[in-house]
């Protein structure tokens, strides 16, 4: 009995905790672009080579959410135990903390009594990295409801709803080019701008519940990692390359172009580009999570990291802790980084007036999110570690 408890550690998942550690850092590189191409009024570019290095960066990382919710799928997916104890291990995991962080931010960004009224219908804006744990309990609670097909499902099945999936990451290009010009938006009581959709395939002003609307969004990632955990055995590495590397150029080529053309149509191709929000908005397109170039970026990075499996003095030390705290970064990263990122702004300066020239951006963008994942790190784990309450507030 003894012998078997103390192998038990081995059969940890290694290249999971790697893929929580990578996303987590991902994600702060993606916050610490946001500078380079929101401001102003709400968008602002101010030089070509900040364009291209803004969407360099954030090509780069974009699948960052998609990986947490494969991970989630790889471990939980379908589930282990009744329902019951699913959700009363998710709500200590993951409500408690994040339930504690939006007080947080409510009582730290703009009127604490306004956020705590706006908190009954969504987020606080101001922590607007929030809203992926609103579509993470959503992932939930349809988890019980497909577990006992996730259990059976055989491989073409699950090939077969994985491609229609693969196609509705399409819709979002489809409904660009079927516009013909930038979409309309509509600003609502946030006032945050929401692009009102080209119609496809049934939908109407009175039906947004189109043919694909099911097959949609997270709900892809959520079979990905069912299908990663079922189907796809040890690769090589010259298989795993084959596969990843295409994927890869791919996914980051319509991503990163899809953004610099919007960019430049907008302008004109000169620079400063500037305006409302909306602009950023329609930038964005190919950087969604729902688009087929970050989903094939995302293919890409477990197909990779799945070949790690080193267990070594690095990963006991230095990995396996920063996994364990990885939710909490993710919600507590954004008080530090924000001061952080300006901080580098600040010293190296912006745009064409930037200390080190063209290079000013990618470093300010790399210090930032490096400096910014360090100390939230060391933040995280340090509070996790406090006895009895430590698990409350880091997850």
């Amino acid at each position: 009995m003894t012998n078997t408890v103390l192998l038990q550690p081995a059969k940890r998942e290694i290249w999971l905790d790697w893929v929580r550690v990578i996303a987590c850092f991902m994600v702060m590189t993606v916050h610490c672009t946001e500078p380079f191409y929101l401001g102003g009024e709400g968008s602002l570019l101010l030089t070509r080579t900040d364009m291209l290095w803004a969407s360099f960066f954030d090509s780069f990382v974009r699948a960052c959410v998609p990986l947490f919710i494969i991970m989630s799928s790889y471990l939980q997916f379908p589930l282990k135990y009744g329902t019951a104890e699913f959700f009363r291990r998710r709500a200590v995991r993951v409500l408690v903390p994040f339930l504690l962080w939006t007080i947080v931010y409510a009582l730290v960004y703009g009127r604490p009594v306004e956020n705590f009224k706006d908190l009954i219908f969504n987020f606080n804006y101001a922590a607007g990295h929030l809203w992926y744990v609103y579509m993470l309990i959503g992932i939930y609670l349809l988890m019980p409801l497909l577990s006992p097909w996730a259990e059976k499902v055989g491989k073409k099945e699950l090939r077969f709803y994985l491609g229609l999936w693969l196609l509705t990451t399409l819709i979002p290009l489809i409904r660009d080019w079927a516009a013909g010009v930038p979409p309309t938006v509509i600003y609502g009581p946030s006032g945050l701008p929401r692009q009102a959709l080209y119609p496809l395939w049934g939908e109407a002003s009175w039906n947004a519940y189109g043919t694909f609307y099911y097959f949609s969004g997270f709900i892809g990632y959520l079979l990905l990692g069912l299908y990663f955990r079922k189907f796809v055995g040890e690769l090589s590495w010259k298989k795993t390359l084959l596969t990843a590397v295409p994927c890869f150029a791919a996914g980051f080529a319509i991503s990163f172009y899809g953004f610099i053309r919007r960019a430049l149509a907008t302008g004109g191709g000169q620079f400063p580009v500037e305006g409302l929000v909306e602009k950023a908005v329609w930038w964005e397109t190919t950087w969604c999570n729902d688009t087929v170039g970050v989903a094939l970026m995302a293919i890409a990075w477990i197909l990779l990291l799945r070949k790690i499996t080193a267990d070594n003095r690095f990963y006991r030390r230095i990995i396996l802790p920063v996994s364990r705290a990885s939710y909490g970064m993710y919600l507590c990263h954004l008080l530090v980084l924000g001061l952080i990122s300006a901080a580098f702004r600040s010293w190296l300066g912006t745009g064409a007036a930037g200390c080190l020239g063209p290079w000013t951006t990618p470093v300010e963008i790399l210090l930032s999110a490096v400096c910014s994942f360090v100390c939230v790190s060391v933040i995280a784990i340090l509070l996790q570690r406090i006895p009895k309450i430590g698990k409350y507030i880091i997850g």
